[in-house]
């Protein structure tokens, strides 16, 4: 079996389970807007380890190349139609990307501690807030209004403070964005294929931060800058045939049940930060 060996937490981490963890992004960016980041930071977390404190920021940053290759495949086998909605929010993006930007900086010079538990704190007030407020949850009010007559779902004050949690904690956007424009009155489908060009504008800037900077902070072999480029290539590589294929082929999911499932990834995801924490 291909293995990549190096400064991991036991010494020889198999490149075939990087990339069958990547196939479950794959699904996750296409299903859900996750481009990688709920399932690629535990996962960098656990292989990693042995890199001490310094994993976490390797993990958000391996997050950020992740998510930014998927998001761009994603977005680019999205139909034309559905990218139509964010014509004309070239400030939104250029905020996330601000956002971004300085999320990205800041993971690099703060104890891992604050965005691990972060991550997991986000995620579990973001659970409980999809639970309890209406329209996320099919049945729960609000969602179903008209676009127009919710206005703008994302607005653009909104771009630099998403922007910068999602990259300082490695979530990506769609954490916010899709609860935002679930309840601008948006379908499941129709949330999560924007959440994909969304993470690209975050993405960038942060993968650019941990390339350029992250040397200074973590240094060993197998990194460039803070990202694990071998466990990347191994996750990506199982992503994006994935990708493909479900854009080609979407399934067919109630917005019942895609609603739901997207709350259950949110825990799991936060349990497992948790746990290799």
């Amino acid at each position: 079996m291909l293995a990549y060996t190096g400064s991991r937490s036991d010494g020889s981490v198999s490149i075939l389970v990087l990339f069958l963890v990547g196939s479950a992004v794959g699904v996750t960016t296409v299903l859900f807007g996750f481009g990688g980041g709920f399932v690629t930071v535990p996962i960098i977390l656990f292989v990693d380890a042995a890199r001490g404190p310094d994993a976490l920021r390797i993990a958000v940053a391996t997050s950020a190349l992740v998510m930014l290759v998927n998001a761009v495949v994603a977005t680019s086998a999205t139909r034309r139609s559905v990218l139509a909605h964010l014509r004309g929010r070239l400030p939104l993006f250029v905020l996330l990307a601000l956002g971004g930007a300085i999320g990205g900086l800041g993971a690099l010079f703060v104890p891992d501690v604050v965005p691990r538990w972060g991550f997991v704190a986000y995620i579990g007030i973001t659970v409980v807030d999809l639970l309890l407020r209406p329209g996320f949850l099919p049945g729960r009010g609000a969602g179903r209004r008209s676009r127009a007559a919710g206005g703008r779902p994302l607005p653009n004050g909104w771009g630099t403070p998403i922007g910068g949690i999602a990259s300082f904690l490695g979530v990506g956007g769609s954490v916010m964005t899709v609860p935002m424009l679930r309840r601008s009155g948006m379908d499941m489908g129709v949330a999560t294929s924007l959440a994909n060009p969304l993470t690209i504008a975050i993405a960038v800037p942060a993968m650019l931060v941990a390339f350029a900077f992250g040397g200074a902070v973590a240094s060993a072999p197998g990194l460039v800058g803070t990202v694990d480029v071998v466990s990347a290539l191994a996750l990506l590589a199982g992503a994006i045939p994935v990708i493909v294929l479900l854009r080609r082929r979407p399934p067919r999911i109630p917005d019942a049940v895609h609603s739901w499932a997207y709350l259950a990834l949110l825990v799991v995801a936060a349990t497992a930060v948790a746990v290799t924490g």
